[in-house]
């Protein structure tokens, strides 16, 4: 079809147009009916968005997607291009990629007028048909719709009253294309009224001038549910001209969101095969998003990004490598002490509320890595009861009294493998423990499980830990006690 280049070609190929809400819907289907998903890499939305999402594309919807920050919302409208056509055909030279069979500019009706079937044609590839906008207070609507360009009026020797002055914005040259607006709340009231006609009636208002023009177009709307209240609102008559609105959501559940994160992190193999992940470290980090969503400190309002732990994780990688390469190693293994190297992807990515700020974000940080640790131990280890039966054996007793007796220990941030195996390994209470409650566990997870056993214990106020500007120290609670005294 590439090879047909013009209207007349196009005609005798037997090539029928159609709009591309009716290209969306036809290609949706064929995909449904294969069995093969438009929306590949979006997880967790597979029973939930990406059905209402079909729904409104079989409808012929132009659609708004309602969610937090990080929700995918403009990566699912992006990959609704995989479901246009390939190519499709449009008059040669045309400012808005008009049909040749359904011209609606003054330009492409006078090509075909003046060449009929010679009238030349081009082909535009699917990804050239994404148009997407942030809309910003500033955005006005000269930049959506157009002006008049006194530049061509001079050049043309035109006056005003011409419709041939006009400059088109960018939603007429997306015509026949995917736009997307990105934070629709954000955009002015008086520029959310510019959008009725062309929404509703199919035409154009620039400058006293109105336009017939039926422009061809899949509206994709994104906005956050707090932006009604607090920055902004999408008005009334705007949202009653959207078909379908569809509420987006974080993941459910640390699988959906571990395979996220794994799948976005950027790492490059280098990175990859210095650094061992074990599966425990890679669920306390998407753990402390969820902890994230559900702290007093954090403005829930205002959601978590799914970016959050996305760059977390390659914060974690990097602490790891840096110490690896500090130590001149060729491997090595995460560590929980290396979470210390992810609080600036924590502090960056949450809205604080008062009693947050108060604390400070990197309190708050830390206080998210231990509520994380927290929620995890018991689906690893014994609860840590509080109050125990007096005839109640303690699983953990062991590990309180080697340090009661030893005055504990300190593990430096960049201290060296071997170091670290031999601080770790000199705990004998921890080995019983990983081989009464996880004897089935990697051999390279376990210095991991042991160093988690300290961490929990540390959150259930049976172990103390300070921080040090290079490290840690950990000590018994009552032994640290007492010597004060």
């Amino acid at each position: 079809m590439k090879n047909i280049k013009t209207f007349g070609e196009l005609k005798k190929s037997g090539y029928q147009s159609k709009s591309i809400k009716d290209e969306l819907r036809d290609n949706l289907k064929k995909s449904i009916q294969s069995g093969v998903s438009a929306f590949q890499g979006i997880h967790g939305f597979e029973n939930t968005v990406i059905p209402e999402l079909e729904r409104a594309i079989l409808s012929r919807h132009n659609i708004n997607l309602l969610g937090l920050r990080g929700q995918a919302k403009t990566r699912l409208a992006r990959l609704m291009v995989g479901l246009l056509d390939e190519y499709i055909p449009f008059v040669k030279d045309s400012e808005i990629n008009d049909d040749p069979f359904k011209p609606i500019s003054r330009f492409a009706k006078h090509m075909l007028e003046q060449h009929g079937d010679e009238t030349p044609i081009e082909w535009l590839h699917r990804d050239e048909r994404f148009f997407e906008k942030l809309a910003t207070p500033d955005v006005t609507v000269a930049d959506l719709i157009g002006d008049i360009d006194p530049i061509k009026a001079a050049n043309l020797k035109l006056s005003y009253a011409d419709d041939r002055v006009l400059h088109f914005g960018m939603i007429p040259r997306a015509n026949r294309c995917i736009f997307v607006i990105n934070e629709l709340p954000d955009l002015q009231a008086r520029i959310q009224v510019a959008l009725f006609n062309i929404l509703q009636e199919g035409d154009i208002q620039i400058r006293g001038f109105k336009l017939r023009m039926p422009l061809d177009m899949q509206f994709v709307f994104t906005a956050n549910p707090e932006d009604y209240t607090n920055r902004g609102s999408i008005v009334t008559p705007l949202k009653d001209r959207i078909g379908s609105q569809i509420l987006t959501h974080y993941p459910e559940n640390i699988n959906i969101a571990r395979t996220i994160t794994e799948q976005e992190a950027k790492s490059d193999d280098r990175q990859s095969e210095l650094v061992y992940t074990p599966l425990l470290a890679k669920d306390i980090l998407e753990q402390i998003s969820f902890e994230a969503r559900d702290s007093e400190y954090v403005d829930a309002k205002s959601g978590v990004s799914a970016r959050m732990s996305i760059t977390a994780f390659e914060n974690l990688l990097s602490t790891a490598e840096r110490r690896a390469l500090i130590n001149g190693e060729t491997e090595t293994v995460v560590r929980l002490t290396d979470f210390m190297g992810i609080i600036p992807s924590i502090t960056g990515k949450v809205e604080l509320v008062y009693e947050g700020e108060q604390e400070g974000a990197a309190f708050v940080a830390q206080n998210l890595i231990g509520a994380a640790i927290k929620t995890l131990f018991e689906t690893y280890f014994p609860k840590i009861e509080k109050l125990k039966h007096p005839t109640a054996v303690d699983p953990y007793q062991e590990v309180i009294d080697w340090f009661f007796n030893e005055s504990g220990f300190e593990l430096t941030d960049d201290c060296s493998t071997a170091t670290y195996n031999s601080i770790i390994d000199e705990i004998e209470p921890l080995n019983n423990l990983i081989e009464k409650y996880q004897p089935t566990s990697l051999i390279e997870d376990r210095r991991f499980l042991k160093e988690f056993i300290l961490w929990g214990l540390v959150e259930y106020k049976k172990l103390s830990k300070e921080r040090y500007a290079d490290g840690m120290m950990f000590k018994d609670i009552y032994g640290n006690y007492i010597s004060k005294l």
